[in-house]
C-alpha cells in the first residue's frame, strides 16, 4: 500500500517521501515504482519524459526524521493496533506541529490513534484501497475531535489524486469493510460446510453478482492475515457473529498460508 500510495501521489503532482523500515526495503519499494512506470511507458500510458519528471518527486528513506517537513503523512503499516500506535507516536514526535497525520487503517477506530498524539485534531483516516494506483475510492474517516480544516484538507488531497472521497464516521470497518468482510467470512464458512468448491463459489459470485473476482481470489489478494485481523477488529467492536472469523481462515493463517503475498492461500501463486 505504501508504494502504491506514493506512486499515486507523485503522479498527482506532489512531492513524496516514502519511508520503510530498512534501507534495503526502501530501495526495493523505490525500484517497484520505477518498474511500474517502465510498464506504463512501454504500454504508452505515459511518456518517458513524464515518468522521469514524476520519479524526480520521489524520495525513499529509512530515516523517520526525513518526514519532519511533510505537510501530510499517511501510515500504512501492518494492521496491528500496537504497531500502529507506536508508529503514530513516533510520527507525532517528528512531524512539524501543523502537519496532518493520517492512517490507512481499514478497521481500527481512528480515535485510538488520534488520542495517542499531541495533535488529535489533526489526525484522521485516509483509507486507500488496493491497488491504490487503480482504485478510485478513498474513505476519509472523521473522529469526534478532528477539525473541519483537517477533513477539508484530506478531502482536497484525495480529489487532487483523482480519487472519489467519501466522509465516514469513525467506526470500525467504516463503509466498505463493514459490508465486505461478513460476505468474505461467510464464503469461507460455505467452503467449510462443503456447500461448493472454492472455484465454484468464486465463479458463482462473478457470474451471479457481476463481481470482478470471487471471494477466495479477493481474500488471497487482501492477505489472509490481514483479513483475519480485520474480522477480529470488527468482532471486538460489534460482537456480531457475522464478524467471528471462520475456523478455516484462522487455521490457514496459523499454517502460514497468507495468499498472494507469500504464494499460498486458497489458491497457489
Amino acid at each position: 500500500m505504501g508504494s502504491g500510495i506514493a506512486e499515486t501521489v507523485i503522479e498527482s503532482g506532489f512531492q513524496a517521501t516514502l519511508l520503510s523500515r530498512t534501507s534495503e526495503t526502501a530501495h526495493a519499494m523505490g525500484e517497484a515504482i520505477k518498474s511500474s512506470f517502465e510498464r506504463k511507458t512501454a504500454k504508452e500510458r505515459k511518456t518517458v519524459i513524464r515518468a522521469e519528471e514524476e520519479l524526480s518527486r520521489l524520495n525513499v528513506t529509512n530515516q523517520i526524521t526525513d518526514l519532519a517537513d511533510c505537510d501530510l503523512v499517511i501510515e500504512t503499516v501492518v494492521e496491528d493496533l500496537e504497531v500502529k500506535l507506536r508508529v503514530i507516536k513516533n510520527l507525532d514526535a517528528v512531524c512539524k506541529a501543523d502537519a496532518i497525520i493520517a492512517t490507512n487503517t481499514s478497521t481500527f477506530p481512528i480515535i485510538d490513534l488520534a488520542m495517542a498524539t499531541q495533535r488529535p485534531d489533526k489526525v484522521c483516516g485516509i483509507h486507500f484501497f488496493n491497488p491504490a494506483q487503480v482504485m478510485k475510492l478513498i474513505e476519509i474517516v472523521k473522529t469526534l475531535v478532528v477539525s473541519e480544516e483537517t477533513i477539508q484538507t484530506a478531502t482536497s488531497f484525495a480529489l487532487s489524486c483523482n480519487k472519489e472521497p467519501v466522509i465516514v464516521k469513525d467506526q470500525a470497518g467504516f463503509i466498505v469493510n463493514a459490508l465486505l468482510f461478513p460476505y468474505l467470512n461467510n464464503a469461507v464458512k460455505l467452503l467449510e460446510q462443503g456447500v461448493a468448491a472454492k472455484e465454484d463459489i468464486d465463479t458463482a459470485m462473478k457470474g451471479g453478482c457481476g463481481f470482478p473476482m470471487g471471494p477466495f481470489a479477493l481474500l488471497d489478494l487482501v492477505g489472509l492475515d490481514t483479513a483475519l485481523s480485520i474480522l477480529n477488529s470488527l468482532y471486538d467492536e460489534f460482537k456480531d457473529p457475522n464478524f467471528a472469523p471462520a475456523m478455516l481462515l484462522k487455521r490457514m493463517v496459523t499454517a502460514g498460508m497468507l495468499g498472494r503475498k507469500n504464494g499460498f492461500g486458497f489458491y497457489s501463486y
